[in-house]
């Protein structure tokens, strides 16, 4: 279940609760009258089936309230009420496979903004992950995987497609390119200091490495993980099950191929910085090609199972 809280004009009060009553899926309708101040008009209440959810976001809009009031939705962890069991029977679909278009929109958006927190946490996982692939150390190499923030751009690009959002999909894309240049320059610079001090060597990186030899040979095995690591992370943000992003994360070679990359170039290894070049845009590719591919198929099912429901 999900819990509105609703701000609106006093003229859109009765508009407002009309759209709530006729929405199926609905429960716990409150109005407090003039308890608002800024903006000034009522407070309105409601909880409501999370696969009713998007339709009543998206009649909300139209009646203009996220622009004369306000619209905040929240989850509801636990709800012991009948008149909820009974909103979630009642509404179309299944909860676990519903979409919240504007949710996902707004998530995206934050996270596919180039920040320096999103810069720093970039850069600070490909400096880790290059000591990893110097050290052929898997563990460090994987670390590195959970702390990268990439997917955010990645998984807002996939949106700003589906969503036909250009403005959107520009940030994400120079989110990713910026934050990924940014991240290879201060790694080379990392790399330097390293090799300066004697922890770094060049032996070391042109070594077997048998742990790790495979962010610089990119194959179509990368580009099938990359594939699944899409579907399953946009599964994970739509579906609201965040803790599966963190197995996305380690199963795709976008941060320890940029590692890689940096690493070898500060050492003149240019047949080595371009394989692990090829191996992060081929990530990248797989990520949002599937990305992609299954917001639209998510949108499409939705569609359908809504159609169903009504006749």
């Amino acid at each position: 279940m999900l819990h509105l809280r609703l701000i609106t004009p006093a003229d859109r009060t009765t508009e407002v609760v009309d759209l709530l009553e006729k929405t199926v899926g609905t429960a716990h309708l409150a109005v407090v009258p003039g308890a608002a101040r800024d903006p000034k008009g009522d407070l309105v209440l409601c909880d409501v089936a999370r696969e009713a959810g998007d339709e009543l976001l998206t009649g909300l809009r139209a009646l203009g309230i996220d622009e004369c009031g306000s619209i905040a939705v929240e989850n509801i962890d636990l709800s012991l009420s009948e008149r909820a069991d009974k909103a979630e029977e009642d509404a179309p679909g299944e909860g676990a496979d519903a979409v919240l278009w504007e949710h996902l929109s707004d998530a995206t958006h934050e996270e596919s903004t180039l920040t320096v927190t999103y810069i720093a946490f970039l850069s600070l996982a490909t400096m880790i992950a290059a000591c990893g692939v110097v050290l052929d150390n898997a563990i460090l190499i994987v670390g590195a995987m959970a702390v990268g923030p990439e997917f955010g751009p990645l998984a807002g690009f996939c949106t700003a497609v589906v969503q036909r959002a250009p403005r959107l999909a520009l940030r994400s894309f120079i989110a990713l390119i910026a934050g990924f240049a940014v991240a290879i320059l201060v790694t080379v610079g990392f790399s330097y200091f390293m090799d300066s001090v004697h922890l770094f060597a060049q032996s070391m990186l042109q070594a077997e490495r048998p742990n790790t030899n495979f962010i610089y040979r990119p194959d179509w095995f990368s580009f099938v993980v990359a594939l699944l690591a899409g579907s399953a992370g946009m599964l994970s943000l739509t579906s609201a099950k965040s803790g599966a992003l963190v197995g996305v994360a380690i199963s795709v070679t976008t941060v320890p191929a940029a590692a890689n990359a940096a690493v070898a170039f500060s050492y003149g290894s240019y047949q080595q910085a371009w394989g692990s070049a090829e191996q992060l845009l081929l990530n990248m590719l797989g990520i949002v090609l599937a990305g992609t591919l299954t917001l639209l198929a998510q949108k499409h099912s939705w569609h359908l199972s809504r159609k169903r429901a009504r006749t």
